[in-house]
């Protein structure tokens, strides 16, 4: 059995991630902190979780006693607490936040999209797994980056649950200001783009365009931008992304593909993959909604196309990808404990 650590355990992610190893067949919970609920029971917290589990938050962080260790915590915190803490070289670390997401020589964390690095990711101590907006628009685009078609500014809009601002209120994730209303934020300006640009430069050919992360760099007229506007949307969970990426050329030819080649190369493209597929059709966001699911449509349009991206932003956005991450880094089937399905409704 795998034994298992969860800080900062009381939020969205944290009730999440226990809702999923209570059933998982390899895991042991050994503890849940939460400073502010130490002593609470957990299910005080997740009231979804009555009845499944008898487990308390805990204020101890017994370190010794697990295998990996899950970091809930905001933005910012995971660095700052290993600063303050010492964590057994044995024990591996899963960090949810985005501490750790770009590579540099200070740190071993690999970055944890299975889609592109599932023999690291089998191979390593640290992980940091991606964002869920950055999930869902890197999966949209890495095909054509590898193939080295992405020559033009590309536009993306993605609109997100609330659920992803976290289970702190605040003056854009109540109630009565969420339902029945819209509005667009960090506009061209998401954290994300640090990583998305990261994955795309990763795998785009020698000789093609740089994908310019503009949050750190202003790009040249050679070079090409992701030009993100993110939105809130009225419902809890999910994220729908469009992507506009422009061809050059006639179209049917290596630089222009046609709607069937373009489908052809997605479903190359994530034929090994678990849980990311292609789907021939328009979809919607109840598709995949509670569970780990990336569903992918491309449609053409003379010499552009128009990528359609969704994903449940606390699963395949979060600790859905946590797990998958959890199974490849000690052996386990990708899938356990994450065969979940969607309402039919």
């Amino acid at each position: 059995m795998i034994k298992v650590g969860i800080l900062g355990a009381a939020g969205y992610t944290g009730g999440e991630l226990i809702r999923l190893l209570l059933w998982h067949p390899e895991v042991e919970i050994v503890f849940a902190n939460s400073e502010s609920n130490a002593g609470n029971m957990i299910a005080d917290v997740h009231e979804g979780l009555y009845g499944e589990t008898n487990l308390q938050f805990s204020a101890d962080m017994p370190f010794d006693q697990v295998d990996v260790v899950f970091f809930c915590f905001g933005h910012g915190k995971s660095e700052a607490f290993l600063k303050e803490h010492t964590i057994p070289e044995n024990v591996k670390i899963i960090d949810l936040a985005q501490d750790f997401r770009i590579a540099a020589p200070t740190h071993d964390y690999v970055y944890g999209l299975p889609e592109i690095h599932k023999e690291a990711i089998q191979q390593c101590k640290h992980l940091a797994n991606p964002g869920c907006f950055a999930t869902c628009v890197q999966l949209g685009l890495l095909p054509l980056a590898q193939a080295g078609l992405l020559k033009h500014d590309v536009s993306v809009n993605a609109i997100t649950g609330s659920t992803g601002a976290g289970q702190k209120p605040g003056a854009t994730t109540h109630f009565s200001w969420r339902n029945n209303n819209m509005s667009v934020y960090k506009v061209f300006t998401h954290q994300h783009l640090h990583e998305i640009c990261q994955s795309l430069n990763e795998l785009r050919p020698e000789g093609t365009p740089a994908i310019v992360d503009t949050l750190v760099t202003t790009p040249t007229a050679e070079d090409i931008t992701i030009d993100f506007i993110p939105y809130r949307g009225d419902f809890a969970r999910g994220i729908f992304c469009t992507e506009v990426v422009k061809f050059e050329g006639e179209e049917g030819t290596s630089s222009n593909p046609s709607a069937d080649q373009l489908a052809e190369m997605y479903q190359n493209f994530y034929d090994g993959a678990t849980f990311t597929h292609y789907v021939g059709k328009a979809l919607d966001l109840k598709q995949v909604v509670n569970t780990n699911k990336a569903l992918i449509h491309v449609d053409k349009f003379g010499n552009k196309a128009v990528i359609t991206c969704m994903i449940d932003n606390l699963l395949k956005g979060a600790v859905g990808q946590a797990v998958q991450n959890m199974n490849l880094m000690f052996g386990l089937d990708e899938t356990m404990g994450l065969k979940l399905k969607p309402s039919a409704f």
